[in-house]
């Protein structure tokens, strides 16, 4: 007959052994349920991050070929030849402005139907150098039928639709150039006038692709509704007729894709682009699994180690394992619910606390990976402070405070422009360009220490002043541009000298339906701003010889 401490020792290491297995299966679930559910995650902020950076690009380009388009209608008085030469010089002036302040821009053009005048045909606009814009040889509509939507796109294609478009990549004429470009077709009295529009340089949207990547082997590449691809970073696209990686009508109900691409699974995300491209980021799925393998097979083993370790001291031991085993059972729980802050107080030397550090250990490396990869995503890597991306959903978040409608936050918006940067880039290059956004950058952060500071252009920095910051608003401003001025007098090499331009806008709740709208006022402040300091001459890039003795 065996004894009472032989028939305890095999029903709870019975009971312990369940309880392993159980523990160890529970984790192998709950780790890879982890790892996939973050993979995706990372996968659609990423993917969510590159919309956000694609469509304020092509917006950008749209909302100035808009604006163009309206000033141009509004400006015509007629279509006899000398009101359209007056009218053209006017549109040619403010195109220029309009097409300097946008991203990315190669040419630019205004052109006059040949049915309305055959002596005012408009005007081409280059910048292949990067130098700058100059004026082109216009292409002579006259060669081509109008009416054909296959040739001369540019122009055909928004003449007969009637209405703004994007156009598919394409070889601009004479350049010998593959652009994307978005037209609008201009009217007066409701005849067809012309056409404005900008073409951008097909390379400038493939770096705004290739800047995003997860993992070792991940990408991502541009595509129609159909999967046909627009831009792929490891395909030359253009010498192919057509081309597709991801097949049609795959994407489930959230946007991902499992599909084979030479010979290797992947998973895809897509999203829908403003001018109605997709963009898909992918990666393989070997490359999503991490160390959970490895993870499931350390903790198998350990379940082992103490289910042995039990059978020899179980009777002297048992509350010293079974708690643990309860501590560590609910931590798995927690991790399962996507909660990383555990508490697993156990840490003893045996095969169980070595279990449980390990198991707390994979949870903190877990947290501090996602972590990390989060602030890779939302911060600037020149300047360290949060990227375009964190504005975006800093923004979101304040308009979901504003149509909640519990709460009006108190905030103003504050955009920032560094100016004099091409000056610097072009004279000094681009490596002084940095130091010169890198002092900027430190500037603002200095003055407006207490609120969120976002890089969200090249040259462009915004503020989100609440709190404190928002109180003392105008003593900062005053603060900032002495701070600027200090800055300036001491700087021994122009790169070190800060020249911002700054607007403010405060939210009105009354007025202001929408974050954007106080953007938009910020915006305006900033360009009046800017205005106002060059025709008073504030903007002045001081040479290092200029610098000014201490004590002068």
């Amino acid at each position: 007959m065996h004894s009472l401490r032989t028939r305890i020792t095999v029903t709870m290491l019975a009971v312990i052994l369940a309880a392993l297995v159980i523990v160890t299966l529970l984790s192998a679930v709950f780790i890879r349920r982890t790892e996939s559910t973050k993979t995706d995650r990372l996968l659609a902020m990423l993917c969510e991050s590159g919309v956000r950076s694609l469509d304020y690009y092509f917006d950008s380009v749209q909302n100035s070929v808009l604006r163009v388009s309206a000033f141009v209608e509004e400006d015509l008085e007629g279509t006899a030849d000398p009101q359209l030469e007056k009218h053209m010089e006017n549109a040619r002036e403010y195109f220029g402005m309009m097409a300097s302040k946008t991203k990315g821009v190669l040419t630019y053009y205004y052109r006059i139907d040949p049915s309305v005048s055959s002596a005012v045909k408009g005007f081409w606009y280059t910048d292949l150098t990067g130098e700058g814009f100059v004026e082109h040889e216009v292409t002579d509509i006259t060669q081509y039928d109008v009416n054909d939507t296959s040739k001369l796109v540019w122009f055909t294609v928004p003449k007969h639709e009637g209405t703004p478009i994007w156009l598919a990549p394409y070889i601009t004429d004479n350049l010998d150039v593959r652009v994307i470009s978005y037209d609008a077709p201009v009217y007066w009295n409701g005849q067809f006038i012309g056409v404005v529009g900008i073409e951008v340089d097909y390379s400038v949207m493939a770096a705004e692709v290739d800047g995003l990547r997860l993992y070792d082997s991940g990408y991502a590449f541009l595509s129609d509704p159909d999967g046909k691809l627009f831009y792929h970073p490891h395909i030359d696209v253009p010498e192919l007729e057509s081309a597709y990686e991801i097949p049609t009508q795959t994407a489930d109900s959230d946007g991902f894709v499992r599909y084979t691409y030479q010979g290797e699974e992947k998973l895809a995300v897509r999203r829908t682009l403003s001018n109605g491209m997709w963009l898909n980021v992918t990666v393989p799925v070997s490359e999503t699994k991490g160390d959970w393998q490895g993870l499931i097979r350390n903790i198998a083993m350990g379940a082992v180690i103490v289910l042995i370790a039990a059978s020899l001291f179980l009777m002297l031991y048992t509350r010293r394992i079974t708690k643990p085993l309860e501590q560590l059972t609910e931590a798995a729980g927690q991790v399962e619910r996507g909660n990383y802050d555990l508490s697993l107080p156990y840490d003893g030397d045996d095969e169980l606390g070595r279990l449980t550090r390990s198991f707390r250990t994979l949870s903190d490396n877990v947290k501090a990976h996602i972590s990390d990869l989060s602030g890779q995503v939302f911060t600037d890597a020149l300047t360290h402070v949060k990227n375009k991306g964190a504005f975006a959903n800093a923004l979101a978040e304040l308009q979901a405070q504003i149509d909640r409608g519990d709460s009006k936050p108190a905030f103003a918006i504050a955009m920032l422009d560094c100016d004099c940067l091409k000056a610097i880039n072009d004279q000094y290059g681009h490596d002084k360009g940095d130091i010169y956004l890198r002092t900027a950058s430190g500037t603002i952060c200095e003055i407006f220490k207490h609120s969120p500071v976002f890089r969200i252009g090249g040259d462009e920095f915004a503020v989100i002043l609440m709190h404190d910051d928002y109180n003392s608003m105008d003593a900062l401003t005053d603060q900032f541009d002495r701070r600027t001025a200090q800055i300036n007098l001491s700087a021994g090499e122009p790169w070190e000298q800060v020249w911002i331009s700054k607007g403010f806008a405060v939210y009105r709740p009354a007025e202001d339906k929408t974050v954007q709208a106080v953007v938009q006022r910020a915006d305006q402040q900033m360009y009046q701003n800017k205005r106002d300091r060059k025709k008073h001459r504030e903007i002045a890039l001081r040479p290092a010889s200029d610098k000014v003795p201490p004590g002068d």
